[in-house]
């Protein structure tokens, strides 16, 4: 039986290690070669967040576009506390967002298949993934004691 607790929601139902998108900078400090200041990227933050980017899209965008390798060590905080600080704050966080989207495309796409059973089981773990997910913000005061997501396995059954 796996333990929980050691364990990642990328790897609790398989046992992959989930996907990585780059090699992250070996070295936490800001390289020479990176021309930005604090201010100029809380400003490029901001910019990007306005054209409805999510955070994580805002870090490989300031990778890419503007070669910044990692935001963190030139802002002393996160992309989602800069966020968080200014007035793009987000509702819900974006991988609970991300499940979220994801369980309600199994949804439609079981409402067409109803004898795709394996649609249906992932579907179920999704979910559960969903609810452990938002008790864990919850706890942390990231989302409203209130908030509680609607369940689509209940409607399937």
């Amino acid at each position: 039986m796996l333990d929980v607790r050691c364990q990642s929601l990328a790897r609790l139902y398989a046992s992959k290690r989930g996907q990585s998108g780059s090699t992250r900078p070996i070295s936490k400090k800001t390289p020479v070669w990176c021309k930005y200041q604090s201010e100029e990227i809380e400003a490029l933050v901001a910019k990007l967040a306005k054209e409805d980017n999510k955070p994580s899209m805002i870090g490989m965008i300031l990778r890419d576009r503007y070669s910044v390798p990692l935001a963190r060590p030139l802002l002393g905080k996160k992309i989602t506390q800069v966020l968080n600080s200014s007035d793009y704050k987000l509702k819900i966080p974006e991988d609970l967002d991300a499940l979220i989207k994801t369980a309600e495309a199994m949804k439609k796409h079981h409402e067409k298949n109803k004898k795709d059973y394996s649609t249906k089981r992932a579907l179920n773990l999704i979910e559960s993934k969903v609810h452990r997910l938002s008790k864990y913000y919850k706890s942390r005061g990231l989302i409203p004691p209130d908030w509680n997501y609607k369940s689509v396995v209940a409607s399937v059954r």
